[in-house]
C-alpha cells in the first residue's frame, strides 16, 4: 500500500485513541501474568509442590512467551499486527480459562502455557505504535505501553491475595481473563487496521520452526536443569548438543532464505547485539530477585522469615511493581537525555549495591520492600531503554521482529534467574522442614548482585568492539 492511500487515515489522532485501549488491555495481560508471583507460597501449599516446581508454574508463561514473541512479531510485520493481536489474545484468553478452572497442577501448567501467548502482544503492539504515531513519539509510546504492562503488574500483586483468600487462587486466573476478552474487543473495534506488506516471497516457516524448536528446548532445558532433581551429565550434554544443532540449523535457514524470518544482518547490528547481551544480564539478576523476595516473605516467622500471608505479600510487592510502572515509561527518554550507557550502568550499580545490603539486611519488611523498589526501578529503566533504543535503529519494517528479539531476550533472562533463584533455594532446604535455610537466601542475593555488577564490564567489553570496528 502506498503512502497517498494511507493518507486517507489521520494516523496521529486516531491512532491515539486506540493506543489508549491497546495500553489499557497491556494492563490486564501485566495483571494476569503477575497473579502468580505473590501467590507462589500460597500455591505451592494448596498444590503441595516445592520450590522448584512452584518456579515451573512461574516460568510456563515464559517458556511459551520466549517461542511465541518472535513468531508474533514477524507475523505482524508481514500479515498486519492488529490482525495477529486479536488471534494471539483468543488464545491466552483460552488459557486463563483453563487455569481459572485447574484442578490440578497439570492442568494449571496448560493454562499458564496458553497463556504464555501474551509476550507476543508487546512486539505486535509496538508495530502498531510505530505506525500509528509518529516518529518523534514512538519513544514514548512504546514506553507507554511498557508502563502499562507493567502496571497491570502492579494491579496484579495487588489483587491476588484479596481474590484468592476472598474467593479462590482459580479466581486469580479468571476474572484478568475477563478483562483482557473484554478490552481485546474494545482494540478490535477501536484499532485501524494495519495493512500487511506485499512480498514477493513466501513465509519463512522453515525459519519459524527451527527458532521456535531452538527456544523451546533451551527453556525446557534451563527448566529440567534447574529443577528439583536436575538431570544428569549425559543428559544435559545431549541437551546442549539438540539446542546447538537446531540453532545451528536456524542460521543456515536465514542465510539461505529469500525472505528470512530474521535478517542476520539486523542482528549483527551494534545496537542490537549490544542490547540483547545486557538485557539477559539485567533481566536474569532481577529474576532472581522477583523470586527470592516473596519466598522469603512467605517463610513462617517463627525463624527468620516473616509468615506473610498472599495479601501481604502483594502489598509488601506493590512498591516495587509501582517503581517498575514508572521506569518503563521513562526509560527511552532518559536514555535521550542522559544517553544509553549511562543508563545501564547506574542501573548495574543501584541494583548490584541493593542485593550487597541485602545480604545482611533483611530482617525487617521495609528493607525487602525498598529493596524490591530499587531493583525494579533499575531493571524496568534499564531493559526499556534498550529496547526503544534498539527499536528505532532499525527500519520500520523490522520493527516486530527486532523487538520480538528484545522481548524474546528479556523473557530468556527473567526465567533463568527464577530457575537459578529457585535452585539456590532448593539446594539450602532444611531436610526436615522442607524450608529453605537462612543462608540460602543471602547466597541468592550475593549472586543476583554478582550478575547486576557484569553489566559494567558488559559495556566497557562492548564500548571497545565497537571503537574497534
Amino acid at each position: 500500500m502506498t503512502s497517498t492511500s494511507q493518507a486517507v487515515v489521520p494516523p496521529v489522532r486516531v491512532g491515539r485513541l486506540s493506543i489508549g485501549a491497546l495500553g489499557i488491555l497491556a494492563l490486564a495481560l501485566g495483571t494476569l501474568q503477575t497473579v502468580v508471583d505473590p501467590a507462589l507460597p500460597l500455591l505451592q501449599r494448596e498444590l503441595g509442590v516445592s520450590s522448584g516446581e512452584g518456579a515451573l508454574v512461574s516460568n510456563a508463561v515464559l517458556i511459551t512467551g520466549a517461542a511465541v514473541a518472535p513468531v508474533a512479531g514477524k507475523l505482524g510485520d508481514r500479515y498486519g499486527a492488529k490482525r495477529v493481536l486479536v488471534r494471539l489474545m483468543a488464545v491466552v484468553s483460552a488459557g486463563g480459562l483453563l487455569a481459572g478452572l485447574a484442578p490440578n497442577l497439570p492442568v494449571l501448567l496448560l493454562g499458564q502455557v496458553l497463556q504464555g501467548a501474551m509476550v507476543g502482544a508487546l512486539p505486535l503492539s509496538f508495530i502498531l505504535v510505530r505506525k500509528h504515531l509518529p516518529a518523534a513519539e514512538s519513544q514514548l509510546g512504546m514506553g507507554l505501553v511498557m508502563a502499562l504492562f507493567t502496571g497491570g503488574g502492579m494491579v496484579g500483586t495487588l489483587t491476588a491475595g484479596p481474590i484468592a483468600e476472598g474467593l479462590s487462587w482459580h479466581g486469580m486466573f479468571a476474572l484478568p481473563t475477563i478483562a483482557v476478552i473484554a478490552m481485546t474487543s474494545v482494540v478490535a473495534r477501536l484499532m485501524p487496521h494495519d495493512p500487511p506488506i506485499a512480498a514477493e516471497y513466501r513465509f519463512d516457516w522453515p525459519g519459524v520452526v527451527l527458532l521456535s524448536g531452538t527456544l523451546l528446548a533451551f527453556m525446557l532445558g534451563l527448566v529440567r536443569v534447574t529443577g528439583d532433581d536436575g538431570l544428569p551429565p549425559l543428559a544435559v550434554g545431549a541437551l546442549a548438543v539438540v539446542v546447538s544443532a537446531l540453532a545451528a540449523g536456524w542460521v543456515v535457514v536465514e542465510r539461505r532464505a529469500a525472505s528470512p524470518m530474521v535478517d542476520l544482518r539486523m542482528l549483527a547490528k551494534p545496537a542490537m547485539w549490544h542490547a540483547c547481551l545486557l538485557t539477559i544480564v539485567i533481566t536474569t539478576s532481577f529474576g532472581m530477585v522477583s523470586f527470592l523476595l516473596p519466598q522469603l516473605f512467605g517463610v513462617p516467622g517463627d525463624g527468620y522469615g516473616f509468615g506473610a500471608d498472599t495479601t501481604d505479600i502483594g502489598l509488601f510487592l506493590l512498591p516495587g511493581a509501582i517503581a517498575g510502572a514508572v521506569s518503563d515509561s521513562v526509560g527511552g527518554l532518559t536514555a535521550r537525555r542522559f544517553g544509553l550507557r549511562a543508563v545501564v550502568i547506574v542501573s548495574a550499580v543501584v541494583t548490584a549495591a541493593t542485593m550487597v545490603a541485602l545480604v545482611s539486611l533483611h530482617t525487617a519488611e521495609w528493607q525487602l520492600v525498598l529493596a524490591k523498589a530499587l531493583a525494579a526501578m533499575a531493571a524496568g529503566v534499564g531493559t526499556t531503554a534498550l529496547l526503544t533504543s534498539a527499536a528505532t535503529a532499525v527500519e520500520t519494517k523490522d520493527t516486530g521482529i527486532a523487538t520480538s528479539v528484545l522481548v524474546v531476550t528479556r523473557v530468556i533472562g527473567i526465567a533463568l534467574g527464577v530457575q537459578i533463584a529457585a535452585a539456590i533455594l532448593d539446594a539450602g532446604a532444611d531436610a526436615a522442614t522442607g524450608l529453605p535455610a537462612e543462608s540460602a537466601f543471602v547466597t541468592g542475593f550475593a549472586v543476583a548482585g554478582l550478575v547486576a555488577a557484569l553489566s559494567p564490564l558488559v559495556v566497557r567489553i562492548t564500548r571497545k568492539r565497537g571503537a574497534h570496528a
